[in-house]
């Protein structure tokens, strides 16, 4: 059996990597309060010299994102480089190299959508007869995927695609809960037969583009989900470290870590990570 390196701090391996690259929700805060030792533990590796970025699935864009960890306490001076899904996406839409003009939004919040919009200069309708696409980029807490049924139903009718700016299945949220996240919906459509656009983790180009951004070589990938995080990294050459207080948090709070590690990369059908953690610290 493959047994991952179970570590008590980043401090342990910091000095291997030319960057060290955080997931946002599960690894530097829950949505409500960072966690306990977040941002000392990214002071300190800031203070020591390492370069430091976050890659998030967010269809919201970078600059949002990095407001948002900035309100927790982590100081801008501290990230070389804040990158979502979002971002990816919009970076498409300025070089223009996506043809549909009208897009049906799915948001997690109202105005989400209408904010990205205007700074894209996109067009949104809330009729999916007007549509060329979907743009799924936030899925609102506590709702059910069959919410969207009758729309994906008439864009599966017109053979319209999904542009999935969010690929989780499950999001942590705070006191350990999970909620479905966009990328649960986009693979339905999928499977349904309809196109899946998506943009962020696990897939390739957002890992390669990074670490062009970062001029690093030597990349950990620092994670909650094995499924895009630590998949997502291995397939891109990065080293990996799994945060065990994230997504899999409950599968992690008793048994013994290596079996449990087992367990959920075999049904995950994920690769193992090269180090594992509680938490950040």
């Amino acid at each position: 059996m493959l047994v991952t390196r179970e570590i008590n701090s980043i401090i342990e391996i910091a000095s291997d990597y030319d960057a060290i690259v955080f997931d946002q929700w599960g690894v530097l805060h829950d949505g409500a309060k960072p966690y306990s030792f977040a941002v000392q533990t990214v002071k300190q590796l800031t203070l020591s010299g390492h370069c430091l970025a976050v890659l998030s699935n967010s269809g919201k864009r970078a600059s949002s994102n990095a407001q948002r960890i900035y309100s927790f306490g982590f100081e801008k001076a501290w990230f070389d480089a804040v990158m979502t899904s979002g971002e990816a996406f919009a970076t498409e839409i300025l070089n223009k190299k996506i043809s549909e003009q009208t897009f049906f939004a799915i948001q997690r919040a109202a105005g989400d959508a209408d904010k990205f919009a205007a700074e894209l200069n996109l067009r949104l309708s809330k009729n999916i007869k007007y549509c060329d696409a979907i743009l799924l980029m936030g899925f609102p807490d506590g709702a059910s995927l069959h919410d969207w049924d009758l729309i994906l139903e008439k864009a599966l009718d017109r053979q319209i695609p999904v542009y999935c700016t969010n690929p989780d299945h499950k999001g942590p949220r705070s006191g350990g809960r999970q909620v479905s996240q966009p990328g649960a919906l986009a693979f339905d459509y999928q499977q349904k037969g309809g196109r899946v656009i998506y943009y962020g983790k696990p897939h390739r180009p957002i890992f390669e583009n990074l670490k062009l951004m970062l001029n690093a070589e030597h990349v950990l990938m620092v994670g909650d989900s094995l499924e895009n995080d630590i998949a997502g990294g291995h397939e891109a050459g990065w080293d990996t470290l799994l945060v065990k207080g994230g997504l899999h948090l409950k599968r992690f709070s008793d048994g013994d870590t290596q079996e449990k590690l087992k367990e959920l990369t075999s049904e995950l059908a994920s690769p193992y990570p090269t180090f594992i953690i509680e938490q950040v610290k």
